[in-house]
């Protein structure tokens, strides 16, 4: 048995490390380590309520709007009231922009160019694959790049920024879109599509979403398309991709993109058989055996965050959320299969479970969902009615804003007493993905989904170590607020 510690992961930062027992090329233990303390909650404490919306998206310059939603949302549910409509979708629209370009972001440039190392030369698809989607050279990304760029201006349409807008409050949204800037969205939307269509699906937005089967999605990628969403599933398919990274279930989603109303993606809980209920959130609790944090109250609404540099077992700056006492995975995949989407659904239960394959496949589908909901918000705006109402902020209150980033489920629990910030607890959602054991010994999803994985004697220079970290898109700023 050998021990290794490997890392940084991440390509945009490196707040990660895992340390693995390797027997025999094989993974036996893994160990995730978030490395870095930031202390957001400790920030946030005795301040008044709306400085969350001030410094909470600064928690993050990739997922910003995700985490301003959550604190917008979490003031709103103190104030015990609703948004304007147009207020709700021009969030909608904002946020799922945001989380497109998250999920293309993390295909393009941090998960496909690992598929180009020369580990893979003597597979068929390795020259194409260099082609499109080496770091800095590949046509891919080159493609993409300034796509990302035009998508990231429906911010400057709605929040007049990004990221760190001020933009979304807990009554809507700021800015009133008017008739000439709802036909510059429209216009950005249909160039998206277009790029979808031609570069990453190579076929129409709408067969994408007709898929309902394996099958259908096997005949696509035997089909005459040469796009990069076809390419991954053959390669995929060489490499047993479906067979690598499988996660312990169950899959939690907070829901997604939300109305006065309703939800376009419901949130719950779902295991691999396909089950689904409710979410239970007094259920969901923090663990700090192995974090350098002192022990408090495991509920989000009751505890506080005090770290503790020096403590016996503790190996993580990150926390271990848990589901009525078990590790639940969170991400795209969870958020379609709660939303009972037929191919996802179907592919965890031919896989056992989330596995390496599914992850990708999920981001590639929800974003073709995403952007056709994105057209339909965009008709749905009242143009004449008020985008953003008014709200009164109690001075003693207790309440959460429960979102979906796009690696999964976020939560923002605060606590106001005599008009101040008593408490501010965040659970991220690679702080759910990337948590290290509890008291029980009970290890995380990357944890369980690394343990059996042969790296073929290569240890932590392993591609396949790779792949299966970065499936989940870690995001360890957030895990590390």
């Amino acid at each position: 048995m050998s021990r290794i510690v490997a890392g940084p992961f991440n390509r945009v930062e490196g707040d990660l490390e895992v340390t693995l027992d390797i027997k025999d090329g094989v993974i036996a233990k893994a160990e995730v380590t978030t490395t870095l303390y930031r202390g957001f909650e400790q920030i946030l404490c005795g301040r008044p309520a709306a400085d969350a919306l001030v410094i909470a998206p600064r928690i993050c310059g990739i997922c910003s709007v995700s985490q301003s939603i959550a604190a917008s949302t979490a003031l709103r549910n103190l104030a015990g009231g609703r948004a304007a409509p147009n207020g709700y979708l021009a969030a909608n629209l904002a946020h799922a922009a945001e989380n497109i370009a998250d999920h293309l972001t993390h295909f393009y440039l941090f998960f496909m160019p690992d598929f180009a190392r020369a580990e893979y030369a003597a597979r068929s698809w390795h020259e194409e694959t260099v082609n499109r989607f080496k770091a800095v050279s590949g046509s891919g990304s080159a493609r993409f790049l300034p796509m990302r760029r035009r998508l990231l201006e429906v911010m400057g349409v709605v929040a007049g920024k990004w990221p760190h807008s001020l933009a979304f409050q807990p009554g809507g949204t700021t800015r009133a879109i008017d008739i000439g800037e709802r036909v510059q969205l429209a216009s950005l939307m249909g160039e998206f599509q277009l790029f979808l269509e031609e570069a990453v699906y190579g076929v129409s937005l709408d067969t994408i979403l007709s898929m309902a089967t394996v099958a259908d999605l096997e005949d696509y990628a035997a089909g005459p398309s040469g796009a990069d969403f076809a390419l991954f599933l053959r390669l995929a398919e060489d490499l047993s991709l479906a067979k690598m990274g499988k996660g312990p279930g169950p899959l939690i989603s907070f829901g997604a993109y939300h109305d006065s109303q309703s939800s376009l993606l419901p949130g719950g809980v779902t295991d691999v058989r396909g089950e689904i209920r409710p979410l239970d959130v007094a259920g969901i609790s923090e663990d700090v055996a192995h974090a350098w944090f002192a022990d408090t109250d495991r509920r989000p609404d009751h505890s506080d965050t005090v770290p503790v540099v020096a403590k016996d077992g503790a190996y993580s700056w990150a926390k271990a959320p848990r589901l009525a006492g078990s590790p639940a995975e969170t991400g795209a995949a969870a958020r379609l299969a709660v939303a009972d989407h037929p191919l996802i659904a179907e592919l965890l239960r031919l896989d056992g479970g989330t596995s390496v394959r599914t992850r990708i496949v999920a981001r590639l589908v929800e974003t073709a969902i995403l952007v056709h909901a994105m057209q339909g918000w965009l008709r749905q705006l009242r143009l004449k009615d008020e985008f953003c109402s008014h709200f009164a902020i109690p001075d003693d209150a207790v309440a959460s804003g429960l979102v979906e980033a796009a690696r999964g489920a976020l939560g923002h629990w605060v606590s106001l007493k005599g008009g101040e910030i008593s408490r501010y607890q965040i659970i991220a959602p690679t702080t759910w993905n990337f948590s290290p054991r509890d008291a029980a010994g009970v290890a995380g999803p990357l944890e369980q989904a690394l343990a059996g994985l042969d790296t073929g004697g290569l240890g932590a220079q392993s591609a396949a170590l790779q792949h299966v970290i970065r499936s989940f898109d870690p995001c360890m700023v957030c895990t590390a607020h």
